[in-house]
């Protein structure tokens, strides 16, 4: 079967959660470099890609990497592309995007311009026209330059993969689905344990928790752009990757998964979004205040996204709302937390709440243009045998 490298970009920061999806799913990862993995794969790789992983934006069809200085020399490198190959003669073809990092050639709009041009003189070539009508399917190409290496992938996926088709109604100040899946993989929690999200907003880190436990594959109720591409995929495939998902799904899980947030309109909006995923049955959402936070169980796991911008609240309000997550932290000195921002006082305002827990690791992630910290704060493992039943109900 035909061979492909593959571009998964994501968050950076995230590479090395996404290189283990890749793995997990079976392919050899060829590179790793600063928000981007590469791997190698066939076309089924390109539906179950797009399919099960949870990391990453998008999946792009390496064309080609060559150095580029000059218009001439990028020119030339793109026409030197088999297009022909990939894109049928009816095919619809353009630069939905390019960027330049510490290059000599830095405008997208002349990149995308003499990438387009250079393309449709290869494919005279081998149409014999000097006229596409391009209505067939569509394949949208990527340009990455990064000082003076050129990367060209077309865009399997379309509409970005963290946009699962489940949340219809967002609270302000999202974390995406990508990176609350990327929060959760982070860490050792498990669907035996307890989650608990006290700034939950629109629910995106308890829905993701859920179905990351019950194997419920990110990309079952939505579609891709290649999912088109009869010339290069066969629609079996595709049918495949699908049934593959639905068979991976557990239904044996009982999970202990919670939301709060003290907005009853934010809730509201959760437990819709919970729904629309197929994941209310396992997530319980309350209105709280995380200075109430309180539960039974010794062993538990928080992972928050916390508020951390100015306009969401004063400087002092924040430090105040930090204080008390630290209080919280000490009252549950045997939980986990893994904590999402980019407040710059967090730690300093954690541990004036009376935490005596010191960040085991501090994961600096860049949150779109914004730079956060994801914090992570190890409880107590629990005991792997339970002696009494008072351990055994604390640990359940």
């Amino acid at each position: 079967m035909r061979r492909f490298e593959l571009i998964c970009p994501c968050h950076f920061g995230m590479e090395a959660v996404l290189k283990r999806e890749i793995a997990d799913l079976g392919y050899e990862i060829t590179q790793v470099e600063n928000g981007k993995v590469t791997f190698e794969g066939d076309v089924e790789a390109i539906a179950r890609a797009n399919l099960f992983l949870r990391t990453t934006e998008r999946v792009l069809l390496k064309m080609s990497q060559f150095k580029a200085v000059t218009f001439d020399e990028l020119f030339e490198g793109v026409k030197a592309v088999p297009w022909e190959d990939y894109i049928p003669r009816d095919g619809r073809f353009w630069v939905t995007k390019a960027n330049s990092v510490s290059s000599k050639l830095f405008s997208p709009p002349d990149i995308q311009k003499i990438v387009k041009k250079a393309m449709v003189e290869r494919m005279k070539q081998t149409y014999h026209t000097d006229w596409f009508e391009e209505s067939g399917a569509s394949y949208p190409l990527r340009i990455s330059i990064v000082k003076d290496v050129v990367t060209i992938g077309i865009d399997t996926t379309g509409e970005s993969l963290h946009k699962r088709g489940y949340r219809k109604f967002t609270a302000p100040a999202p974390v995406t689905e990508t990176l609350a899946a990327a929060m959760i993989l982070l860490s050792p929690w498990h669907s035996d344990r307890i989650l608990v999200d006290p700034f939950c907003g629109s629910g995106t880190i308890p829905i993701e928790a859920a179905m990351i436990a019950l194997d419920m594959a990110p990309g079952l109720n939505r579609e891709f752009t290649a999912e088109t591409w009869t010339n290069l995929i066969p629609k079996k495939i595709w049918y495949d990757a699908v049934e593959e998902a639905d068979e991976r799904i557990r239904t044996d899980v009982d999970l202990h998964i919670q939301g709060y947030d003290i907005s009853d309109e934010v809730l509201k909006m959760a437990r819709a979004n919970a729904a629309l995923a197929g994941v209310d049955k396992h997530i319980h959402f309350q209105k709280r205040d995380v200075k109430d936070f309180s539960n039974p169980k010794k062993y538990g796991f928080v992972i928050s996204n916390p508020p951390y911008g100015e306009r969401l609240s004063t400087k002092e309000e924040m430090y105040q709302l930090y204080q008390t997550v630290g209080k919280v932290m000490s009252d549950n000195a045997t939980w986990s937390f893994f904590l999402l921002s980019g407040y710059e006082d967090a730690q300093k305002a954690i541990a004036a709440g009376g935490s005596r827990k010191k960040a085991t690791k501090n994961r600096k992630i860049y949150n779109g243009m914004m730079k956060t910290y994801l914090y992570q704060y190890m409880g107590q493992k629990p005991p792997r045998k339970c002696d009494t039943e008072k351990e055994k109900k604390e640990y359940e």
